[in-house]
């Protein structure tokens, strides 16, 4: 039903490592599917906070974030299956709406908490993902 499934992960979100991307897992598996992984982190160089870094940060931590989602990410795969890693950079909506789009996929798959008032005023990064994504999005609930 899909030939590739993006998903998003926050690295540090124990919800995504054990619902959100087993679920995704699962459903590229089913489907014989490409399965791309992304986690996104902030862009510090476009404001007036990246002058208080080194020169050079953006691309450590860009290792750094890489290496941990590898780790994560291929520790929980079924024996034969394969991933790509994705690292993006900004906010999270803006940088799965972008990869998606430039990695053609068929399906996204995001974790979302429970709604607070602030969302519905805002929009969490889920809502806006499954609001302007030109593909299926499928909304993992966090209890």
């Amino acid at each position: 039903m899909f030939n590739s499934v993006l998903v998003s992960v926050d690295l540090d979100a124990s919800f995504d490592w054990e619902k959100t991307y087993p679920t995704a897992v699962a459903l590229a598996h089913q489907w014989q599917a490409r399965l791309d992984v992304m986690t996104v982190v902030p862009d510090f160089g476009m404001s007036i906070v990246g002058q208080f870094f080194p020169s050079g940060y953006k691309q450590e931590m860009a290792h750094i974030v890489m290496e941990k989602l590898r780790e994560k990410a291929d520790a929980a795969l079924p024996p034969g299956m394969a991933v790509n890693h994705l690292v993006g950079e900004g906010n999270v909506y803006e940088s799965v709406l972008s990869m998606a789009e430039q990695r053609e996929i068929d399906l996204i798959v995001i974790g979302a908490h429970r709604p607070e008032l602030r969302d519905y005023l805002l929009g969490p990064n889920a809502a806006r993902v499954v609001r302007h994504a030109t593909c299926s999005v499928l909304v993992v609930r966090h209890q």
